[in-house]
């Protein structure tokens, strides 16, 4: 008999199963319908032996020092700035749209204020924020906003900005200063020997079994658990009784080259050429020495596994049917981006499973909050798998 249940092995789920097992002695079973722990942050080296992320750039930052110290449990860092480079008009210009930005693209030279002054001259203003061209055009004017914006989101959603919500754009906002970094949190760093060497440590306690390849109807009928936390789509969980909740997804296009580098910076975005919207150039995140460079080219697409939800008030709307009947099963526990149809960056995730855990341990206090935490390897060059060590068979 297992204490939980905890389907999904990415954030959420390793989250939770570590906080339990290490706080309440919970006996704990994650499994998860893929061969590997880490979810969409797993990461491998491919044959070459570049280390790349199977499903698109994670980069690390928040501005919460729990999140921050809670993982640094599980890991060294590398203290790591992300930058992003858009390719407008025939140049490769500084994204989100800064001092330099505007300068580049317009011939100009202006200062930070001056800047500011300009994009001011070109907003138009709008009554009310409702979507996401509002937001940018209300901001940066109309020209800007073709030119990195409108075709980037037509690909990525297959929706225009007018069509969805303003929240959408406020993830890429424009600066009138020169920080060319793509976040500002102050707390910035990639895992300094990869996501899943973290989340193997953070899964190495005896109290957790871990299973892979399965998904949780294969086995519901078959495993004894007292309660369960569920990481998946949750209209998947009640098997689409009110409809499917819509999302994008994407295809990862991996490839490698026969030099050092690819491109001038980790991410190039193009929001008006070709039919993928950006491509991640690894060393760049990983600080990795090689002969060879690996990269991976995003085309977003509607079929696949499920990546962004699409925020729109009906799909709000649904969500919302679907979370008042998790709601109402007092064993049944709902968390991460998709059981919550919210598109979180990572230490969001990290903090609302953090949150979740001390709900549910302080009903079993169980031993101290630092059980069973293990000093991070200091050796980059360490072995790694991908996560079948830890594997286990299902048994009470």
């Amino acid at each position: 008999m297992f204490d939980y249940l905890i389907v999904g092995a990415g954030f959420a789920g390793s989250i939770l199963a570590e906080r339990l097992a290490a706080r309440s002695d919970a006996k704990v079973l994650v499994m998860d319908k893929r061969n590997h722990i880490a979810g969409n942050a797993y990461d491998f080296y491919d044959d070459a032996g570049v280390l790349v992320h199977k499903y698109g750039p994670h980069i690390f930052h928040t501005n919460s020092e729990k999140v921050f110290e809670y993982l640094s449990r599980f890991t060294e860092w590398r203290p790591y700035e992300h930058r992003v480079q858009a390719s407008v008009d025939g140049q490769l210009v500084p994204m989100p749209i800064n001092t330099d930005t505007l300068n580049k693209l317009y011939g100009m030279n202006l200062t930070c204020q001056e800047a500011e002054g300009f994009l001011a001259s070109v907003a138009e203003p709008r009554a009310e924020i409702k979507t996401s061209e509002d937001a940018v055009v209300s901001r940066v004017g109309r020209d800007l906003y073709e030119k990195f914006f409108r075709n980037y989101t037509r690909k990525q959603w297959a929706l225009d900005p007018s069509e969805l919500d303003a929240a959408v754009a406020a993830r890429v906002p424009a600066r009138t200063s020169k920080d060319d970094r793509y976040f500002t949190d102050k707390l910035q760093a990639m895992p300094l020997n990869g996501y899943t060497r973290m989340f193997e440590r953070m899964l190495d306690h005896p109290n957790i079994r871990i299973m892979l390849n399965t998904t949780y109807r294969e086995v519901e009928q078959e495993v004894q658990f007292k309660e369960l936390i569920f990481t998946g789509p949750i209209d998947e969980y009640f098997e689409y009784c009110y409809g499917r909740l819509p999302y994008r997804s994407l295809h990862f296009k991996h490839q490698t080259f026969d030099r050092e580098l690819y491109q001038p910076a980790a991410v190039v975005n193009y929001p008006n050429e070709h039919a993928y919207t950006r491509v991640t150039e690894f060393k760049y995140l990983t600080g990795q020495e090689h002969p060879k460079t690996s990269v991976v080219f995003e085309y977003p697409r509607a079929e696949g596994d499920p990546y962004y939800p699409i925020p729109q008030p009906q799909n709000a709307e649904l969500y919302a049917r679907y979370k008042a009947l998790g709601d109402a099963l007092p064993n049944v526990h709902f968390a991460g981006r998709l059981a919550t149809y919210r598109y979180y960056n990572m230490d969001q995730v990290v903090a609302q499973a953090l949150m979740l855990a001390d709900r549910l341990t302080a009903r079993n206090p169980g031993t101290s909050p630092l059980a069973s935490v293990h000093p991070p390897s200091a050796t980059r060059e360490e072995g790694r798998t991908n996560g079948s060590k830890l594997n286990g068979t299902a048994t009470a």
